[in-house]
């Protein structure tokens, strides 16, 4: 471009001869004159900048346009469907209703109690248990008043929809601890035969309760424990003549030899067996199932125990105490204790639990329906 000259306004270039336009442009608009059109504005660079940032700015808008209306398809279809479930939820479910079922009185059930291994007369403090569990004299005479008033509580619940008329009491043995071991002679609070006298005392009171509050009537299989006997190792023919349970079983059945509720069953072997409808309870104190401590519990030498046994004599279902451990075996109830964990039950690692017997309940038809226990504490 010639020095002194100005640029061409079209694009900035040098003059064509003396042109007001280069030689560019001025083709441009002669090719625009020809085809009978109106040439095309000259756009400075600054116009084309503008121009350039305009559109970039319509992008810009029309991303976000496309981003709110993206959002509210979203938003609509969201409340379409809440549309959709709440017409569905008005019309779409069926329902029908349900009326109380009135007792038509064709249940009926027979209720199963355990009673064993109280050991009213062992004292347990709170340093030997790792402050578990302690127990009294005082202590014990409530656990047990509760044992028969929460027995007779859970009966007549039952009785609200099951005609019962029956009730089995099991006692199972170690009522009392004794002296058999010379720890035992130096921790228990009464001797052997005080104890006795103040356990047989305490079972004529609970069954004086249950005749009076209530018009069943009950089954006493009367087992004897391995606490209560009188020689230092247990026996097996003879073990009944030398257990002071087997002689506070016979005082009971005398005291009460006129009271037609009761039926006591006193066996002099290991066992006793009594039928509920279709089914046969066995009844033991438990010691003679062998148990040191494995893996699995009780279950399996329990299970074992059983199997053998009912190769001489089947039974539907086991009752014993000795391990102080309320377990549910389906083929057996292992009753819980009142005195709860003490010595022995920890030093054959037995699973921690309060104080509790045992209830459950055979239905007529059903078989054993439900297993509570009967919380002492």
């Amino acid at each position: 471009m010639a020095i002194g000259k100005k640029p061409c306004p079209g694009c900035g270039g040098p003059l064509h001869r003396g042109s007001p336009l280069c030689k560019s442009c001025c083709d441009r608009g002669s090719q625009a004159i020809l085809a009978g059109t109106t040439p095309s504005p000259i756009v400075t660079p600054q116009q084309a900048i503008a121009e350039d940032r305009r559109q970039a700015a319509d992008r810009a808008r029309y991303r976000a346009l496309e981003v709110k209306y993206k959002e509210s398809l979203d938003l609509l279809r969201h409340y379409e469907e809440r549309a959709d479930f709440i017409t569905y939820a008005n019309d779409g479910i069926n329902t029908f209703d349900i009326s109380p079922k009135l007792p038509s009185g064709a249940a009926e059930g027979t209720v199963v109690v355990a009673a064993s291994d109280w050991h009213i007369e062992e004292k347990v403090t709170l340093e030997q248990t790792s402050g578990l569990n302690e127990a009294t004299l005082d202590s014990m005479k409530r656990r047990i008043t509760r044992f028969f008033q929460s027995t007779l509580r859970l009966t007549q619940l039952l009785r609200q929809d099951c005609h019962i008329d029956q009730m089995v009491m099991a006692l199972l043995g170690d009522f009392i601890t004794n002296d058999i071991h010379e720890e035992f002679a130096e921790n228990n609070q009464l001797l052997p035969m005080p104890a006795l006298i103040e356990a047989e005392s305490w079972i004529i009171s609970g069954l004086q309760f249950l005749l009076d509050e209530s018009d069943l009537t009950i089954t006493l299989p009367c087992h004897s424990g391995n606490h209560a006997r009188t020689t230092k190792d247990s026996r097996f023919s003879t073990e009944y003549g030398h257990s002071l349970e087997y002689l506070m079983y016979t005082h009971l059945a005398d005291r009460f030899r006129n009271e037609e509720r009761l039926n006591f069953i006193i066996p002099k072997g290991y066992h006793s067996y009594v039928n509920v409808y279709d089914k046969v309870l066995r009844f033991h104190h438990g010691h003679n199932i062998r148990y040191s401590g494995g893996v699995g519990g009780i279950f399996i030498p329990a299970f074992k125990a059983i199997a053998q046994w009912n190769k001489a004599r089947h039974a539907d279902l086991d009752f014993f105490g000795h391990y102080h451990q309320s377990k549910d075996g389906g083929s057996f109830l292992s009753n819980g204790s009142g005195i709860g964990y003490n010595s022995f039950a920890l030093g054959i690692k037995a699973d921690y639990e309060k104080p509790q017997q045992t209830l459950t309940l055979i239905d007529k038809r059903r078989g054993r329906t439900c297993t509570w226990p009967i919380l002492l504490e």
